[in-house]
Parts: C-alpha cells; structure tokens; sequence
C-alpha cells in the first residue's frame, strides 16, 4: 500500500458524528487540503434545547475550514456552491444525507464512503451493531465508490478486525474508528497514483443492516442465552437491552449493561431465575442460562448486581420469574 501522496487531492468532507470527526482529523493531517466540510443544520439538543453543532462542524471551524450545512441538495444554488469548491474526491463518512446523482458526478473522482461493515454484508444504518447481534466472527470498514444505490457501490479497500466475545458495539466503533482513517487514507494515496481499482459487489450476497429502534431493545427470554448476550453487546450504548420485571406492586423496565452466558442444563422455564448471588442474577433461557452482572434500574446509574440486590434483595430471589407472562409456579419440574 502506498505510503506517500505524489498530488495532493482537493477534498470536501462530509460527515456528522464522532466517527466521522475522526475520519476528518486523519485528513487534515495529512498532506491533503480539505476546501469545505459539509454537515447536516445543527439540532436542539440537551434540556434547553439549544442549536448544537455536530463534532465534524466544531472540528471544521477549530482548523478555519469552510462548513456548508445544507437541508438537502436540491436547490440549484446549492449545488452550484459545491461545484465551485472544485474538488477531486468527495468523502463521505456516516453523513446523514442522501446524495443526488449530480452531486455524486460533481468532483472529479467522484465521491467515497466509509462505510462500517465488510460490503456486501451490512448495508444501512446499523452495521455495527448488526454484525455483533448476527454473531460475525469478524467486521471492518469498506471505501466505496458511492452510487445512487444504499451502500451498493463499487468497493475500493476492505480492512477488517475481529469480533470477540467480549466486543459491544461502543468497543467495536472504536476499533472501526482506528481502522477508518488508515483505510481512507491508503485508498487516496491509490487515488492519487490512479492505480486503484473497483469491485462490484456481489448483491446475492448483501444483508440489511436496519435502524436500531427502541422496541428491539426488549429480552425475550424464551430465546438461547447465546442470542441475549449478543443482543445486550450490540444494544450498548444506545438503545440498551432491557426487559420488564413485575414486582408485585408495580411494573419496571431495566436495563442490562454486562451479562454473560452460563452454561447450564436445566429444568426451568425460561425467565426464572436460577440463583442470585454477588456475581449476579442467573436467569433460565431455552438454552443454557444468563447471567445479569450490571443493571440500571429506572432512574438510577447502572450498578453491579451485587450493589443492587443490597437494597433490592426481595426483588430477586431464586426460583422467581422476571418474565412477567411465566408466574413461578409454572416452572417445570
């Protein structure tokens, strides 16, 4: 791989989030010139709800480099101000925006993206987290040539890590966030040599990677341990696994940040627990059983098992159901 630029490419970027800042970061360290940064209008945020701008913005403006923050890119203006930058290359990392095929043409070698997944696997808006809660025994970052299409474009560079069974999806955007900005810069170090190359991708292949919603969040117990715990990795830190425990009076949603899967032949039905102790709460699935280590209870900070059941030891006793729908006098014997 190329470790040096011969030309200097003319770049605008454009991103939104942390990840993507990072990606802007390794640019303006590079020998490359950055001639705009482009990001969605900035958006209320915190209890007064006042205009904030993303990371890339700050990032931009901290270097004097011009911020472009258009509503979409239909209006003729608009285009015709990034076709004024005259760029070579657009990069394009966890932007937020769809692009029009006329902006995709407007710089010279067209635009890239950064893309967190090894394509065709995961295309759309979750792959890191998709990944994860598929059980992928690895992921990556691809650079595409961008198209009309969602993540369809041609590939350019792949680099890949491992998945362990540690990972969640906040350790895995970090490892993503390292390997990002080096494949993004050894693909323009190709781009400047002309040498690069384009695969198609194997649509037969493709998987979708849809947006995270809340109601995905929610554990069903009657699935195997090894699924939860998946679930639970790839849910952190947003939306975070949860699940509904009845405590006879009233009904709470709690929240699970660190589990791990036991495993255990049984005769309990799913949702009951096995046994609870400091190291955690040991809960019945279809196969094997899991074990809660650090739950958030409603308005509360998350907090080891062993902190909780201090002050909440009637809550979890063994042979009680946290599945609301399963009583405990059902379980099998």
């Amino acid at each position: 791989m190329p470790n040096a630029v011969t030309t200097p490419l003319n770049i605008i970027f454009a991103g939104t989030p942390d990840f993507a800042a990072q990606h802007l970061a390794a640019l303006i360290h590079s020998e490359h010139n950055i001639v705009a940064v482009y990001c969605p209008p900035d958006k209320p945020a915190g209890r007064g709800k006042k205009l904030t701008a993303c990371a890339t913005k700050l990032l931009a403006l901290a270097h004097d480099i011009p911020v472009q923050q258009p509503v979409n890119f239909k209006a003729e203006q608009t285009q015709l101000t990034l076709e004024n930058y005259q760029a070579d290359v657009m990069v394009v990392v966890a932007y937020g925006l769809l692009l029009p095929t006329v902006i995709l043409q407007t710089p010279r070698l067209g635009c890239i993206n950064v893309h967190g997944s090894i394509l065709p696997k995961w295309r759309g808006a979750a792959p890191i987290q998709r990944a994860l809660e598929a059980g992928d025994s690895q992921t990556g970052v691809t650079i595409m040539q961008m198209d009309k299409g969602l993540d369809t474009g041609d590939m350019i560079l792949t680099a890949t890590c491992d998945i362990t069974l540690k990972d969640t999806s906040a350790s895995l955007y970090d490892k993503l966030a390292e390997l990002g900005p080096k494949a993004l810069l050894n693909t323009l170090a190709l781009m400047t040599l002309g040498k690069y190359q384009r695969q198609p991708q194997n649509n037969l292949q493709a998987t979708h990677a849809a947006k995270l919603d809340k109601a995905d969040a929610e554990l069903d117990w009657q699935q195997p341990a090894s699924i939860l715990d998946r679930k639970i990795r790839a849910y952190i830190p947003w939306p975070v696994a949860q699940f509904t425990f009845d405590d006879n009076s009233q009904q709470h949603r709690i929240r699970v940040w660190q589990a791990s899967v036991i495993e255990l032949e049984h005769q309990h039905l799913p949702g009951t627990i096995i046994s609870c102790d400091k190291q955690g709460i040991v809960v019945a699935t279809t196969a094997n059983a899991l074990r809660l280590e650090i739950l958030q209870l409603p308005g509360k900070k998350a907090l080891a098992v062993a902190d909780i059941i201090n002050g909440k030891a009637d809550w979890f006793t063994q042979g009680q159901s946290i599945n609301r729908l399963i009583q405990p006098q059902q379980e099998l014997t």
